[in-house]
């Protein structure tokens, strides 16, 4: 049984089409059943919920402040869906490629370099499905991973191996200033804990530098864009691999707290899980090459 399977998914259409129509009637007009069905969905998800989603006025509804939560996720999770179908449908109907990546990788390495892929490779339609998790990702004709690639199935290509170290902004650098490796045990730091990823750790890393002792983790975060902001907001010292922060470097966002760096333990690469078209074959090749 999947991880999905408890959701009350008719429950949550039929709450997304009231929500946007402020109207049981015209969400039951829009989902072409009665009234009284969409009502009877709505009730069964604030039971489950035990809240109150909807505020029932004379002639139409509101959302209470919970309900306007959950509209919000359950718009993102729609839009995610359609965005998702529409890609596919193009890769169906076009000369395309689709590259299944994490949120950090597309928006910190990818995308910047699809710009230049276009100017030569103006014949292939390059699409992006974007998720920090690796469900479904064989649905994808590549996928860009961070980990051990003797565990893939699919056929690989290493891409980059990098460097990983310790960040922070400028002022929180200031402000904690560090000598050693061992410093940082007592210095705030922002953890990256993805089940379906192996992002290396701060305990691995400073191990590797010669320090098993204590560290002071004081945020953990599950997307690694959100760590490189909490660390520019000064939240705490995140561990930075070079070839996704290279941009925050140069334009001084971050800046190194040690000199010290510790060559990944992990490869970056990119899994092919389409074999039958040349034009996989050249995006792998201009992205093995494109670091």
């Amino acid at each position: 049984m999947n991880g999905y399977s408890h959701l009350p998914t008719r429950a949550l259409i039929a709450f997304e089409a009231a929500a946007r129509l402020d109207s049981f009637k015209a969400a039951a007009v829009e989902l072409n059943v009665t009234p009284a069905a969409v009502s009877h969905q709505i009730k069964i998800l604030e039971q489950d919920l035990r809240c109150a989603l909807f505020q029932r006025m004379h002639r139409r509804v509101e959302l209470t402040e919970k309900g306007a939560y959950l509209l919000v996720a359950v718009q993102g999770g729609l839009d995610q869906l359609s965005q998702a179908v529409d890609q596919l449908k193009s890769h169906r109907s076009r000369n395309a490629v689709t590259i299944h990546s994490t949120t950090a990788v597309s928006s910190l390495w990818l995308t910047p370099r699809l710009a230049e892929f276009w100017k030569s490779n103006a014949d292939i339609s390059v699409s992006q499905m974007v998720s920090d998790t690796d469900r479904n990702v064989s649905s994808s004709d590549l996928s860009i991973h961070y980990g051990d690639m003797s565990k893939e199935k699919a056929a690989c290509t290493r891409l980059f191996n990098d460097k990983i170290a310790a960040l922070a902004s400028p002022e929180f650098a200031e402000k904690h200033p560090v000598k050693r490796v061992a410093d940082l045990a007592s210095v705030p730091l922002i953890q990256l804990r993805m089940a379906e990823n192996h992002w290396t750790t701060w305990e691995q890393w400073a191990e590797m530098l010669g320090y098993s002792g204590p560290l002071k983790m004081s945020h953990f975060v599950n997307n690694y864009v959100i760590a490189l902001q909490a660390a520019r907001d000064g939240m705490g010292a995140v561990l930075g691999w070079e070839g996704l922060t290279a941009d925050l470097i140069s334009s001084g966002k971050l800046v190194r707290l040690l000199p010290d760096a510790m060559p990944s333990p992990l490869d970056f690469y990119v899994a092919r899980h389409n074999h039958d078209t040349g034009q996989v074959d050249r995006v792998i090749k201009w992205l093995a090459k494109s670091m």
